[in-house]
């Protein structure tokens, strides 16, 4: 999908090998009634590889492979994708990545150094429910009162929120947005664990009460987090890009090999014509798919202009969510009866896929968000 230097070709490797072994198909499935999602030494030993620590600073911790975190961290999500691999990867490295940049040392010293050896799991309380579902739209309160927060509002969906050990809270306050570290388990808190179409991921959503959190949780400094919120969501979107890519890469390859083995009427399926320019769309798409997803982690990990910046992870969110969920459809219809059967392992993708669609912003909210970005620029201003 990269254009890969050969360390980071080995570091893809030694992941594609470890998910090889621990989430074949049927260890996937067989989570679908697994509370968690996932085993701790499973995600310990991930964070062994490296899979928490690429967007973390070296100062705080962390670590890439190539100098380029994002693109590192791309690459294990591809090959999450390319497994329906379970895991908080997402949730748990912009957590991380969070803490590595505006958190304190005790924060450093704390939360983050359990989530970077596994021994603890992060979950982004960013997505609101509706009426206040816009991409962005935080109405979840933070009040200050004699040195604490007061924290009122609700949470959904939140990706590993019950199975967090901490919660990164984007609450509103008097002078703008604000994030806060917040513990499991806190008093005033309530998270109750939402029916998802992932076998593998688990979702809640986290009621605050009043939840009361000293002034040493802030990530950085109060009404000042809406650029950090933004380069978040745009992290996590481009993470999400490339799982989404994985799986949209066993899907097409699988539907592919079974076409040319499947035969109609004495010929290979793959040699009717109408087939052939289903594949090439769905083989357009997915290239596109590619590039797109390859640029948006680029421009994270070359610190672009913050509008340039969004304008190609929003772009990538729109097409990839749109044209995606197109590819694995048409994969199941490729597939005949037997694609709508839980017996073939194609459904664990196409849920992958389907799930991560609208998260983190629907194709259509970031479709809203490349035209704010557009409308904002400058008459004779060029693209970044």
């Amino acid at each position: 999908m990269f254009a890969r230097t050969p360390d980071q070709e080995l570091f893809e490797e030694t992941t594609k090998r470890f998910l090889d072994a621990e989430c074949p198909p049927a260890a996937v499935r067989g989570l679908a009634a697994d509370p968690d999602g996932y085993a701790p030494s499973y995600w310990q030993a991930g964070a062994q590889l490296g899979w928490t620590s690429l967007v973390v600073p070296e100062d705080a911790g962390g670590g890439t492979i190539s100098g380029n975190g994002v693109t590192d961290l791309a690459l294990v999500a591809y090959q999450f994708g390319l497994h329906a691999a379970p895991g908080p990867l997402t949730a748990t490295n912009v957590v991380a990545a969070a803490l590595g940049r505006w958190g304190d040392q005790a924060q450093q010293a704390g939360p983050l150094a359990a989530l970077l050896s596994g021994e603890a799991a992060g979950a982004w309380a960013f997505a609101e429910p509706a009426p206040h579902d816009g991409l962005g739209e935080v109405e979840l309160r933070a009040t200050e009162n004699e040195g604490e927060f007061l924290l009122s509002g609700v949470k959904s969906p939140v990706e590993a929120g019950a199975q967090a050990g901490y919660l990164l809270v984007v609450a509103r306050t008097r002078s703008g947005l604000a994030q806060f570290l917040v513990p499991a388990g806190a008093e005033g808190v309530t998270v109750t664990p939402l029916h998802g179409l992932d076998l593998s991921r688990r979702y809640a959503r986290v009621e605050f009460d009043d939840a009361t959190v000293p002034r040493s949780a802030l990530v950085g400094e109060p009404g000042s987090a809406g650029p950090a919120v933004q380069w978040l969501l745009d992290l996590a979107v481009t993470t999400q890009l490339a799982e989404m890519c994985g799986a949209m890469t066993w899907a097409f390859g699988t539907t592919v090999e079974w076409a040319f083995n499947r035969y109609s009427f004495g010929r290979p399926l793959a040699s009717y014509q109408e087939i052939k320019h289903r594949f090439a769309d769905m083989k357009m798409w997915l290239e596109a798919s590619y590039a797109i997803c390859a640029e948006a982690a680029r421009a994270l990990d070359t610190g672009a202009e913050p509008s340039a910046r969004s304008e190609r992870v929003s772009a990538g969110k729109f097409f990839v969510g749109r044209y995606g969920a197109e590819l694995m459809h048409d994969c199941v219809q490729m597939h005949g009866g037997i694609g709508v059967t839980s017996d073939h392992d194609l459904h664990l993708f196409l849920r992958r896929v389907v799930t991560d669609a609208p998260t983190y912003g629907t194709p259509g909210q970031h479709a809203a968000r490349l035209t704010s970005i557009a409308g904002e620029r400058q008459p004779g201003e060029a693209e970044g």
